[in-house]
């Protein structure tokens, strides 16, 4: 019997008893990393951040201002402006599980190869054309991609690598909820060409086969 079926006879002969029974597990993390301390004086965060005293909440506490307006995207190398509306935004989002972002997108513009370790993402078209995809895991690197148009929704699965390309011969703006108050991104690019301290080239060399000249220069653009 493999596991998945023992786990499912378990649960069958529980449900079939009379003794109460319960299933948990850890919540799931709402940053990064939360290291484990003995001392009171050393802790800094909590999974998530700490919470007001309920008497003293207001209308502002889950307010936000400012979506109506178009953010540039000249001085952006990818072409797009990305406002996040998290639980740094809006504290009132703490433990709620949700957060939304706003992405303009100039002509061209792109929201470059990136993933939300703590989210799925869904993202609806307000204006223009958006090439979007994402990618399955290996072994399969399957790209699913959809062109969507104005009204158009597309999903995006929790930690999965996908980006947006604007096609359209305008601007472009999306409007995206995600399912954390604290999603997190990494972009890819800039994670393996722009860490601190830098990867070794030779190593991204051998990874991408490619001259650790070409890793240098992309370096260069990305440190």
């Amino acid at each position: 019997m493999n596991m998945k079926n023992l786990y499912l006879a378990i649960l069958y002969l529980l449900a079939a008893s009379t003794l109460p029974f319960a299933i948990a597990s850890d919540p799931s993390p709402l940053q990064d990393f939360c290291i484990g301390v003995n001392t009171p004086a050393n802790a800094l965060f909590v999974n998530g951040k700490f919470c007001k005293d309920p008497k003293l909440v207001t209308a502002d506490d889950f307010y936000f201002s400012g979506l109506d307006k178009t953010r540039t995207t000249e001085s952006s190398p990818v072409g797009s402006n990305v406002t996040t509306v998290n639980v740094n935004q809006i504290t009132g989002l703490n433990t709620l599980g949700i957060s939304l972002v706003c992405i303009d997108y100039g002509i061209n513009g792109q929201n470059p190869p990136h993933t939300h370790p703590r989210a799925t993402e869904i993202l609806l078209v307000q204006e223009g054309t958006l090439f979007v995809g994402f990618f399955s895991p290996f072994p399969e690197n399957r790209l699913l991609n959809k062109t969507l148009n104005k009204g158009d929704v597309f999903v995006f699965p929790e930690g999965l690598i996908h980006f947006q390309v604007n096609i359209g011969k305008q601007p472009a703006v999306a409007f995206a909820s995600l399912s954390s108050q604290n999603p997190g991104v990494i972009i890819i690019g800039n994670t393996l060409f722009g860490s601190k301290p830098p990867i070794d080239p030779n190593i991204l060399a051998k990874s991408f086969q490619l001259d650790p000249k070409v890793i240098i220069d992309l370096q260069k653009k990305f440190g």
